[in-house]
């Protein structure tokens, strides 16, 4: 079984047992979250579409860790203007571990 959450603005495509690395949250390590944001249940050939969201449906995960992710570098110039700017950027995350989709 799977399902098609949407969390911190995106869309991830979850199964029980997956680690997922999503847009902070806040909640503690060890934490039980409820994703109730399910836009598509899915079963082999039995799939249900939300309009926008399935009712009843909820996706119950576990707060593995928090972190940051690895910096991206930003890099701005304009030719012949003696202009150029750096810049870094690291975001943080939540990572959740899928424990059970209720559909």
């Amino acid at each position: 079984m799977y399902a098609v959450i949407k969390t911190g603005g995106k869309q991830y495509r979850v199964s029980a047992g997956q680690k997922l690395k999503v847009e902070q949250i806040p909640a503690e390590v060890g934490a039980e979250v409820t994703l109730d944001q399910v836009l598509m249940v899915g079963e082999g050939e039995n799939v249900k579409i939300g309009a926008p969201l399935v009712v009843g449906a909820a996706v119950k995960a576990t707060v593995v860790s928090h972190g940051r992710h690895d910096k991206i570098k930003i890099f701005k110039m304009r030719r012949r203007k003696h202009y150029q700017k750096h810049q870094g950027h690291r975001q943080n995350y939540t990572e959740l571990r899928i424990d059970a989709i209720a559909a």
